[in-house]
């Protein structure tokens, strides 16, 4: 109200006039399915191949000493240099894939392999005394260790990808995504549609991670209850 220059800073009012207008359209859907697909495929990625990637470096002491720099290399390295990087690399369209995937793979990675670290050794000498199986020690003791750092490494690197994933789209100008209206909006100079996209990046994170709270919490629900039994 103050500024008075919807230009500079677009109201509340206006911003859900313009999103009530975008949500009719079918670029809007078209623009929020892409970006859902492709920063969910770098996430699957991510998770997969960072718990794979810890259970490896745990048993092998060597691939944990050389993988360690690699991986705290790239926590360390600005998004957008990797952006600008892959841009030279893979098509356009694959960027923000690619870049969710390095964002998400050295949380999970860290973050499970701390689980298995604070395994209780007691628990692993008793399964081996008793001759449980790797399979019945993986279930019944590893797993309820790692879950609780998987689930706050999955959450974690939820809310990144999707803030490393639409800032790819921004900067490679994907096709159909939802980075591309924020950058259209930008450059054409429509402030309330650059706050509405913005709100439903922020909309869509806060949803999904949600969604993914609620599944862990049910997984941890029926792990408790089939140990109760």
């Amino acid at each position: 109200m103050l500024v008075g220059q919807d230009l500079l800073l677009a109201s509340p009012l206006a911003v859900l006039r313009r999103l009530f207008v975008l949500v009719q359209t079918g670029l809007f859907w078209e623009a929020v399915g892409f970006t859902m697909l492709r920063i969910l495929c770098g996430l699957i990625l991510g998770v997969l191949v960072g718990c794979l990637l810890a259970v490896v470096t745990s048993a092998v002491p060597f691939l944990s000493a050389l993988f360690q720099p690699l991986l705290h290399l790239v926590k360390a390295t600005p998004v957008a240099s990797f952006i600008i990087l892959a841009l030279v690399w893979i098509k356009k369209d694959s960027v923000p894939v690619f870049i969710t995937f390095l964002i998400v793979l050295p949380i999970l990675w860290a973050n499970v392999c701390e689980g298995i670290r604070q395994t209780d050794v007691g628990l692993l000498e008793m399964a081996n005394v008793f001759r449980l199986g790797r399979k019945k020690t993986l279930t019944a003791i590893y797993l309820p260790s790692v879950l609780p750092y998987f689930a706050s490494g999955a959450t974690t690197a939820m809310g990144l990808a999707w803030k490393a994933g639409v800032a790819a789209e921004v900067i490679a100008m994907s096709n159909h995504a939802i980075g591309y209206q924020l950058y259209r909006s930008k450059i054409n100079l429509e402030t309330a549609d650059l706050f509405a996209w913005t709100a439903v990046v922020i909309l869509l994170s806060v949803l999904l991670e949600a969604l993914l709270r609620l599944l862990l919490k049910k997984r941890k629900g029926r792990r408790d209850h089939a140990a109760a039994d």
